[in-house]
């Protein structure tokens, strides 16, 4: 039986930018849209420091403290899937952009009082993809 999705998990698109300017731009973004970038992950340095050819990825974190607050106090739980995340990658030597989306939250704690958080959250992420791209 074959597994079908039964969900639309990220936003994704294709650029025919530079990998690094695709990072940078991002970076950039996200703070002009009032988050901040916790961290960077170099997912292609991490493999290639184990041994394994892999082209350019990178995770970049990023979080909105207020909005965080919100969606923690109606359910610790969703920590689980925070920060927020936006990855460039390379692939058959083309370069994306893409972000989880973030109302996927909301399907999968039904029970949680979350507002408008997760979308405004999509709102930002798929205006920052769509701008880089």
């Amino acid at each position: 039986m074959e597994k079908v999705p039964t969900m639309n998990l990220a936003y994704t698109a294709e650029s025919s930018r530079s990998f690094d300017e695709l990072v940078d731009d991002v970076q950039k973004k996200i703070a002009e849209n009032g988050f901040r970038v916790l961290y960077v992950h170099d997912v292609q340095k991490t493999l290639q420091d184990k041994g394994f050819t892999f082209p350019g990825y990178k995770i970049i974190e990023l979080c909105n403290a207020k909005l965080a607050h919100t969606v923690l106090q109606a359910d610790r739980n969703i920590g689980l899937m925070m920060p927020c995340k936006i990855n460039v990658y390379e692939r058959e030597g083309k370069r994306f952009v893409a972000g989880m989306l973030p109302t996927l939250i909301s399907e999968m704690f039904p029970e949680a009082s979350l507002g408008s958080a997760p979308e405004e959250v999509e709102n930002v992420i798929t205006k920052i993809i769509d701008e880089v791209k």
